[in-house]
């Protein structure tokens, strides 16, 4: 096998595992620990892989997004039973907030028949939605708007969710972790979601199975704050006992 054949195998490989050492990697490519370790040091350098204690691991660091446009596209049927699956755990009567994303619109469109529903948003798009639902009261929060999302955020924003108290919270992100739980690249979007979280007797943080395993720079909550995770049925084939470890409540669409 080619150095470079080898190196793209080599990612793949540790993608699947979310981590490994040099002494598997020999073992499993059948090459001598130093090739391998010729083979990391390119691929640290390159910033795929991140070098720990006898191994590596893969560089899921998240500083950005696509734009929301593109985002709307990524993993939509996916986010269609994200948005079901969410949909199945909310009842009539109850008090939500769902936060703004690609993956909570979906949840807009799979509850508008519910009953005596008040949602409350920082999502021009959800409020849409959900306009032509009489049965629901939708109270969006004010706040700043971001053109190009129609997501709604700033002191305004803060202010509003720090006087709510609801029964759930759905809540979407870039990175969920089992060890540094929810994180954002954008710090100015983390207030927000704290306030949500707050303000919630129950939190639900949906993410579709990309988003498993990343970590961004910046501290929305730690998983002792969450209580469930829905995400799509292709993390089934992840390691996620340290969720399940921690109490939280997994559920597959």
């Amino acid at each position: 096998m080619l150095p470079l054949e080898r190196q793209k195998n080599i990612v793949k490989y540790v993608q699947k595992q979310k981590a490994t050492t040099i002494a598997e990697l020999a073992n499993y490519f059948d090459v001598h620990e130093a090739t391998i370790r010729r083979d990391i040091n390119l691929l640290v350098k390159d910033k795929q892989l991140i070098r720990t204690h006898g191994g590596v691991m893969i560089n899921d660091d998240v500083d950005s997004e696509p734009s929301f446009h593109k985002r709307t596209s990524l993993q939509f049927e996916e986010k269609i039973r994200i948005g079901q699956k969410a949909a199945d755990l909310i009842n009539d009567g109850e008090n939500i907030i769902i936060d703004s994303g690609t993956t909570t619109l979906h949840i807009a469109n799979a509850i508008k028949d519910k009953k005596n529903l008040t949602v409350i948003t920082n999502d021009i798009n959800i409020a849409a939605t959900l306009r032509s639902s009489p049965a629901i009261k939708v109270i969006v929060t004010g706040g700043i708007l971001f053109p190009d999302s129609f997501m709604l955020n700033g002191m305004i924003t803060d202010e509003v969710l720090q006087s709510l108290h609801v029964h759930k919270a759905f809540i979407g992100t870039p990175a969920l972790h089992h060890r540094k739980g929810l994180t954002h690249f954008d710090e100015y979007l983390v207030s927000a979601k704290r306030g949500m979280i707050r303000a919630a007797k129950k939190v639900i943080a949906v993410a579709d199975h990309t988003k498993i395993g990343n970590v961004s720079l910046h501290k929305v909550a730690d998983l002792k704050q969450v209580h469930d995770i829905i995400t799509g049925k292709y993390a089934e084939k992840l390691d996620l006992r340290s969720f399940t470890d921690q109490g939280i409540r997994l559920h597959f669409a």
